[in-house]
């Protein structure tokens, strides 16, 4: 018989850190280890060896619970949460297909995760419309096995719940979907390469980008004062102060001083904006 690392529990786990810290330490199964105590579990319900399953699978739960911290939700509620669909799988764990465990259960530790963040995720980040809310709450429960949508059952969840087929695929695709760190986490080395910190180009202080940019807005800038200078002196003023001082002035503030409606100045306004427009738009200062 295989000898097995033993694993102390019963010391103190009373934070976060520590837990993920503990889980971390736990060493790994072989593959003959795994299928030995999944053999004993399987014959013999041995919840020892259950328990040795679930505890040297512990950090993949945390792994996967950290691509999920764009929801918004606290990490240790979503380990608590992977836990359980570890626990879910460990039991339903067959040896004898071939696969490793981390493999099947990968697919039940994030089954309960989205169970999770759709009970908990704030609304309005994914489900704006009245029919999106519906579909929202309803989607995970219409689910038949894991996995996606045939073509069919979308056809069937979206006559039942009142929305288009495309919403129902949209939405499945959006809750389907983990977040990803920009930078790798220090403890994920194997991913490091993929974090798009890795390999994206920064191009913040590109020499000849920001001449570009410089450029062109000093162009605009150009444009514009030319184009203003073209305009008669109450629109250059009612512009100025609209839209150009740093106090801005309100339509009732420049009615008064010309003696005339707000509504007319709010015309006048318009009417220049207007050709600047056309001037910025064409070139044509002349005709404005």
């Amino acid at each position: 018989m295989t000898t097995f690392h033993t694993l102390d529990v019963r010391q103190s786990i009373n934070s976060l850190d520590a837990y993920i810290s503990y889980v971390n330490q736990i060493p790994m199964l072989s593959q003959n280890e795994e299928q030995e105590l999944a053999l004993r579990l399987q014959k013999s319900n041995d919840l020892a060896a259950a328990r040795q399953l679930v505890l040297t699978h512990a950090r993949f739960v945390v792994r996967i619970a950290k691509g999920y911290m764009g929801y918004g939700l606290q990490l240790g509620d979503l380990i608590q949460e992977g836990n359980i669909g570890l626990m879910k799988a460990v039991k339903r764990f067959n040896p004898e297909v071939g696969v490793r465990l981390v493999t099947f259960a990968v697919h039940w530790i994030k089954a309960e995760m989205h169970e999770f963040i759709l009970r908990n995720w704030r609304i309005v980040k994914i489900a704006t419309t009245k029919a999106q809310r519906k579909l929202f709450f309803n989607l995970r429960t219409m689910k038949k096995r894991l996995g996606w949508f045939t073509n069919e059952e979308i056809s069937a969840v979206a006559k039942d719940l009142g929305v288009e087929p495309e919403t129902v695929r949209e939405m499945e695709m959006r809750l389907s979907a983990s977040d990803a760190s920009f930078d790798a986490h220090s403890d994920d080395d194997e991913n490091e390469t993929y974090a798009p910190a890795g390999y994206l180009e920064d191009l913040r202080y590109n020499p000849a980008k920001e001449l570009e940019t410089t450029d062109s807005l000093e162009q605009s800038e150009t444009a514009l004062h030319k184009a203003l200078l073209q305009l008669d002196d109450r629109s250059q003023s009612i512009l100025t102060a609209r839209w150009l001082n740093d106090e801005k002035a309100t339509l009732q503030d420049l009615a008064e001083k010309y003696h005339v409606s707000a509504e007319r100045i709010r015309q006048l306004e318009k009417n220049a904006m207007k050709k600047l427009k056309i001037a910025m738009q064409t070139g044509d200062l002349e005709s404005v």
